[in-house]
C-alpha cells in the first residue's frame, strides 16, 4: 500500500459525504475517516518494517512538475494525528443539528484530504495546491455553520482567509524563484539548491511570512481569537489541531533545510518574536471571560514554544517541536470539545457563568482534568515529553530562551487551575448539567488516553520522527 490510496480514500469519502442524503452523510463521514486511520497505521507499520509508501511520477513536464509524495517518519506522524483526529471531530459532532450535513461533513473529509496531502507532499508544487486547497473548506465551514450573526462571522473569516492567502502567496514566490535556480519543484532538488546568502534571507522571509501567519506567531495571530471564537467548533477543532501543524511542519520540512544559514542568522529574533508570543498569549488567556477565546490565547502561547524549539536547528528542538505539535493537537481539540459540551448543557460560554459542574459529572470533571493536566505538561503525559525537549533545545542556544519560555508551564498552571476551578467547582449553576454521553466518554476517553500513553511510553513516535529529523539536522550547516 502506498500513500495515494490513503489520499483517494479521503478525497471519495469527501465525494460520498457530499453525495449522500442528509441522514446519511455524517456515517459516511466518519467511516471514511475511520479507514483512513486504519490505512494510515497500516501504512506506518509497513515503514517500520523498511517498507517505502511513497510515490513519484511526472505530472507536468514543462514546467517540470511531479506528483510526489514523501512517507517518511516526520510526515507520518503527522498523518497520523490528522487521520486519528478526523473521526474524532466528526463523531464529536453527532446529536448537534447541522443544515445541509452532506456538505457539512464533505467538507470536512476534504480538509482532511487536503492537510494530509500537505503533509506528504514532496513537490514545492503540489505542496503548495494541498497548502491552499485546505483554506477553501475552512472557509465556508466558519462562514456557513460559524456562530454569531452572519456580518460578525463573516468579518472575522474574510480576516482569516486574506491574512493566510496573501502569506501563502509571498510563499509562492519563493518556490517559483527556487524553481528558476533548481529547475524542479522536488524537495530533494531544492534541499541540494546552491544560494547565496542574500537569496536564502529574502526565501526564508518569503516562507516565514506564509508560515508564522498559520501557526499563527506573533504579531501576526491577530486574525486567531476571532477565528476560533466565530468557527464552529468542528472548524475551531480542525484549525487548533490539525491545520496549524502545516505551518510548523513546513518550518522544519521546507523551510529550514533550504534556507538553514538564513535561519542561523535570523534566529535570535525570530527566538524572540515566538517567546513574546509564549508570555502574551499566556497573560492575554488570564484575561478572558469567553472559554473559547480562553483556549485560543492558551493555544497561542504553546504553539509559540513549539515554533522557539523548531528555529534552534537542534535535533532536540526538532524533536521537542514534534513531539509537541502532536501532544498540542490531541489536547486542543480535546479541550474545544470539552467548551462545546459545555455551551451545549449551560448555553453560555462565559467561564463566570458556569461552576458546580464536577458535582452533577464527576465523570466529566475527571476527564477534563486530565486534559488540562496535559495541557500545563504534567509529568506523565505526553506534552510534559514535548515541553521537556523543546525547553532543553533552548536551553543549548541560550539558557534565558528556556527560561522565560519556560514560564509558559507556570502562567499555564495558574490560567488552567483557574479556570477548572471557576467552571467545574463552586457554585452549581441553575441549569441540570448532564453526564456525558456514550460519544463524548469514546471521544474524551481516546484522546485522554492517547496522552497518557505516549506520555508513559514515547518510544513509537520517537523511533518514527528521529531519522527523517536527523536526515534533515544534516542539511542544516
Amino acid at each position: 500500500m502506498n500513500v495515494t490510496i490513503l489520499l483517494l480514500t479521503l478525497l471519495v469519502g469527501a465525494f460520498a459525504t457530499f453525495l449522500a442524503n442528509k441522514t446519511l452523510a455524517p456515517k459516511i463521514a466518519l467511516l471514511f475517516g475511520l479507514v483512513a486511520f486504519v490505512e494510515t497505521i497500516a501504512i506506518i507499520c509497513q515503514h517500520n518494517s523498511g517498507v517505502n509508501a511513497g510515490f513519484t511520477t511526472q505530472w507536468i513536464m514543462n514546467p517540470n512538475i511531479h506528483i510526489a509524495l514523501k512517507a517518511d517518519g516526520l510526515a507520518l506522524a503527522l498523518v497520523l494525528l490528522t487521520t486519528m483526529l478526523t473521526p474524532l471531530i466528526i463523531l464529536s459532532s453527532f446529536g448537534n443539528h447541522i443544515e445541509k450535513s452532506n456538505l457539512f461533513y464533505g467538507l470536512v473529509m476534504f480538509m482532511s484530504f487536503a492537510m494530509t496531502g500537505t503533509f506528504l507532499a514532496a513537490d514545492g508544487f503540489l505542496y503548495y495546491i494541498f497548502w491552499e486547497l485546505s483554506l477553501i473548506p475552512i472557509y465556508f465551514i466558519a462562514l456557513l455553520w460559524g456562530n454569531d450573526t452572519f456580518e460578525a462571522r463573516k468579518k472575522a473569516i474574510f480576516k482569516f482567509f486574506i491574512y493566510t492567502f496573501a502569506g501563502s502567496l509571498f510563499m509562492l514566490v519563493g518556490f517559483i524563484y527556487l524553481y528558476q535556480k533548481a529547475g524542479s519543484f522536488l524537495l530533494a532538488d531544492l534541499y541540494n539548491v546552491s544560494l547565496t546568502s542574500q537569496e536564502q534571507y529574502w526565501i526564508f522571509l518569503a516562507f516565514f511570512l506564509a508560515y508564522a501567519i498559520k501557526i499563527p506567531i506573533f504579531p501576526f495571530h491577530t486574525w486567531q481569537a476571532s477565528t476560533y471564537e466565530k468557527a464552529p467548533t468542528v472548524g475551531t477543532m480542525l484549525l487548533s489541531g490539525i491545520m496549524l501543524k502545516m505551518g510548523l511542519y513546513s518550518i522544519i520540512r521546507w523551510q529550514l533545510p533550504i534556507t538553514s544559514s538564513a535561519a542561523k542568522e535570523l534566529m535570535p529574533t525570530i527566538l524572540v518574536l515566538c517567546i513574546i508570543g509564549v508570555v502574551y498569549g499566556s497573560i492575554v488567556a488570564l484575561k478572558q471571560v469567553n472559554i473559547k477565546r480562553f483556549f485560543a490565547y492558551s493555544s497561542l502561547a504553546h504553539v509559540g514554544l513549539i515554533a522557539a524549539g523548531a528555529y534552534t536547528l537542534t535535533l532536540d528542538g526538532l524533536l521537542g517541536a514534534v513531539y509537541q505539535m502532536l501532544a498540542h493537537g490531541f489536547v486542543i481539540v480535546g479541550l474545544f470539545y470539552v467548551a462545546e459540551i459545555m455551551y451545549n448543557r449551560f448555553e453560555t460560554r462565559a467561564i463566570n457563568e458556569m461552576g458546580g459542574i464536577r458535582q452533577q459529572a464527576p465523570q466529566f470533571a475527571s476527564l477534563f482534568m486530565i486534559l488540562l493536566f496535559a495541557s500545563i505538561g504534567l509529568p506523565g503525559t505526553f506534552s510534559f515529553i514535548g515541553e521537556f525537549s523543546l525547553l532543553y533545545g533552548l536551553s543549548q542556544i541560550n539558557i534565558w530562551y528556556a527560561i522565560i519560555g519556560g514560564t509558559s508551564v507556570i502562567f499555564g498552571a495558574f490560567y488552567m487551575l483557574r479556570m477548572f476551578q471557576r467552571s467545574m467547582l463552586g457554585e452549581t449553576n441553575t441549569k441540570v448539567f448532564k453526564e456525558v454521553s456514550v460519544n463524548e466518554k469514546i471521544v474524551l476517553g481516546v484522546l485522554v488516553i492517547t496522552v497518557i500513553f505516549l506520555g508513559v511510553y514515547p518510544k513509537p513516535i520517537t523511533d518514527l520522527i528521529t531519522p527523517s529529523l536527523v536526515e534533515i539536522v544534516s542539511y542544516i550547516k
